[in-house]
C-alpha cells in the first residue's frame, strides 16, 4: 500500500517537473523576443496549474525550480547562477515569494474546495438517509438500506449488517459469506438502552480514508436510531393492541352481561311458573309465559348472533355468498318474523315489485333490516310509523328506513355505527351497541354505504348497494316482459 502512494507521488512530482521543462524550452525559444519581466510572469501561469491540480507539494518545488531555471536561463550572465544586477536579485527575489506565494494559495484553495466537496457530499449521503429511514418500522428494511449506503461509501468487498433479534436475519452481499477471515471493520449500533446490532465490513485495498470512516460511524449512530425507533414503535402498537382489546373485552363484558341477564331472567322466571304446576295447562296467563319464552329466546339468540357476527367482521372472515335475490322478498320475510316485536309501530314499505334484482347475501341482507328496523322500534315513539322505501338511481339501489324518533346530535352521525357506541339520551334503551356497526360491516363487504341522517320529523338510516356484479347488470325478472 505504500509502495504504490510512494509510486503516485512520485509521478506527480515527475509531471510537474516535465510541465516546467517545457514552458522553459518554449520561453527560451522566445528569449530575445521577452523582456525578463515578462518571463517571470509567464512562468506563475503554470505554477498555479501545477499547484491547482497536482497539488500543494508539486506545486512548491516547481516554485523552487523555476526560480532556479528563471535564473539559469533568462538572467544574465546566462547558463550561471550568479547575478550581477542589483535589479536582478531584486527580480529573482520578488519572482520567488510571488512564486510560493502563488502556490500556497492555490494549494490552500484546493484543499478547501475538496473539503467543501466533500462535506458536500457527506451531508448529501446523510440526507438521503435519513430521508430513507424516516418513518420506517420495518428492521429488515432499515438493515437493507443501511447496506446499501454503507456499499456506496466504502466500496467494500463485503458487507453484512446483523441486527440482533431471534427473527432477524442478517443482510449481506452476496459474496460476505464467502469470506472465511474476520472483518477488518465492526461498528456497532448503540443506543442508550445497549447495542441493537453491527455493520461488519471486509476491505482491505485501498484503505477507507478518515472522512470515510466517520461517515460510515455515522451511518450506524443513524441506524441504530431508525432501529430504536422501529423497537419503540413496535412497543407502542402492541400496547395499542392490548389497551384496545382490554377496552372491547370491557365492553363486551360489561354490555353481555347487562343484556343477557335481562332475557335469562325472563326465560327463567316463565319456565319455574311453568314447571311449578301453578298455573293451570288451559289459563290464559300460560299462553303468555310461553310467548315470553319465545320472544326472550328470540332476543338472545339476536344478541349471540351480534356477537358472533362482529367477531367475524373483526377478523375479515364474515364473505358475503352474493346472489341475484328480489329485495321485496327479503323485506317481507324480515317483516313477517319481526311481525310480533314491532308492538304499535305502523309498518309502512313502499317497495316496488319491478324494482331489479340485487346481487346480496341474502341471509345477511335479512340481518341488515332486522338491525335497522329493531333499531328504529327501539328509539322511535310507540305508536308512530316506520317507513321502508327503496328505489334506483343509476347503477345503484338506495334504500331508506326512517322512523319518527328523536334526532341524533351532528357530532353522532358518524359515531353511531362504532361498536358499543351508544347516546347518552338513549341509555335507557336496551341493546349491546353491536347492531349497526354490524350493519356497517355487511354493507360495506357488499361494496355499499351506510349512513344516517336526521330528517324534520325523525331519523334515517340510508344504505347504496351497487346493482353491477363483476360487470354484470342484473338479469332481468321472470315475469318481466322482453322489451321489443
Amino acid at each position: 500500500m505504500q509502495s504504490i502512494n510512494f509510486l503516485r507521488q512520485s509521478t506527480r512530482y515527475i509531471i510537474a517537473l516535465g510541465f516546467i521543462a517545457l514552458v522553459t524550452a518554449m520561453l527560451f525559444i522566445l528569449r530575445d523576443a521577452l523582456e525578463t519581466t515578462i518571463v517571470a510572469l509567464l512562468y506563475l501561469i503554470p505554477l498555479g496549474v501545477i499547484t491547482a491540480f497536482l497539488g500543494l507539494g508539486p506545486g512548491v518545488t516547481s516554485a523552487f525550480v523555476t526560480f532556479l531555471t528563471f535564473n539559469y536561463f533568462f538572467i544574465q550572465p546566462y547558463y550561471r547562477l550568479a547575478v550581477h544586477r542589483p535589479i536582478d536579485v531584486v527580480i529573482l527575489g520578488i519572482f520567488l515569494v510571488v512564486a510560493i506565494v502563488i502556490s500556497q494559495l492555490v494549494g490552500r484553495m484546493q484543499a478547501s474546495l475538496a473539503a467543501a466537496t466533500a462535506r458536500e457530499r457527506e451531508a448529501t449521503q446523510l440526507y438521503e438517509l435519513s430521508t430513507a429511514l424516516a418513518g420506517l418500522h420495518d428492521r429488515q428494511t432499515i438493515a437493507r438500506i443501511l447496506l446499501k449506503q454503507v456499499q456506496d461509501v466504502s466500496q467494500g468487498e463485503a458487507i453484512e449488517v446483523h441486527i440482533f433479534g431471534s427473527d432477524i436475519q442478517p443482510v449481506r452481499l452476496p459474496e460476505a459469506d464467502k469470506f472465511n477471515r474476520k472483518p477488518e471493520w465492526v461498528l456497532p449500533m448503540q443506543v442508550a438502552q445497549g447495542t441493537l446490532g453491527e455493520i461488519r465490513l471486509w476491505k482491505t485495498e485501498p484503505a477507507l480514508t478518515s472522512s470515510a470512516r466517520r461517515l460510515i460511524q455515522t451511518f450506524a449512530s443513524q441506524g441504530a436510531l431508525a432501529l430504536e425507533r422501529a423497537r419503540l414503535a413496535e412497543t407502542e402498537s402492541r400496547a395499542r393492541v392490548l389497551e384496545e382489546s382490554d377496552r372491547l373485552k370491557s365492553a363486551i363484558l360489561s354490555s353481555v352481561s347487562h343484556e343477557l341477564r335481562t332475557p335469562l331472567s325472563t326465560i327463567k322466571a316463565a319456565s319455574s311458573s311453568l314447571r311449578s304446576h301453578e298455573v293451570s295447562w288451559d289459563s290464559p296467563a300460560r299462553v303468555e309465559l310461553i310467548a315470553q319464552i319465545d320472544d326472550e329466546a328470540d332476543h338472545l339468540n339476536m344478541l349471540v348472533g351480534n356477537l358472533l357476527d362482529m367477531s367475524r367482521i373483526e377478523s375479515g372472515v364474515l364473505k358475503p355468498k352474493r346472489e341475484w335475490n328480489i329485495l321485496p322478498e327479503i323485506v317481507e320475510s324480515v317483516l313477517a318474523r319481526m311481525k310480533h316485536l314491532t308492538g304499535d309501530h305502523a309498518i309502512k314499505v313502499d317497495v316496488p315489485e319491478n324494482l331489479p334484482l340485487v346481487p346480496v347475501d341474502y341471509v345477511q341482507m335479512e340481518q341488515v333490516f332486522t338491525n335497522l328496523l329493531s333499531n328504529s322500534v327501539k328509539y322511535a315513539p310507540e305508536k308512530t310509523v316506520i317507513q321502508i322505501r327503496a328505489f334506483t338511481e343509476q347503477d345503484t339501489l338506495q334504500v331508506i328506513v326512517s322512523n319518527e324518533g328523536p334526532q341524533v346530535p351532528q357530532e353522532y352521525l358518524e359515531r353511531i355505527f362504532d361498536k358499543f357506541f351508544r347516546l347518552r339520551e338513549t341509555d335507557r334503551v336496551t341493546g349491546t351497541g353491536l347492531g349497526l356497526s354490524i350493519c356497517k360491516g355487511i354493507i360495506e363487504a357488499h361494496n355499499g354505504r351506510l349512513w344516517g341522517e336526521n330528517l324534520p320529523n325523525g331519523f334515517a338510516f340510508n344504505f347504496s348497494l351497487p346493482l353491477i356484479w363483476e360487470g354484470a347488470a342484473p338479469p332481468k325478472m321472470p315475469m318481466e316482459p322482453e322489451n321489443e
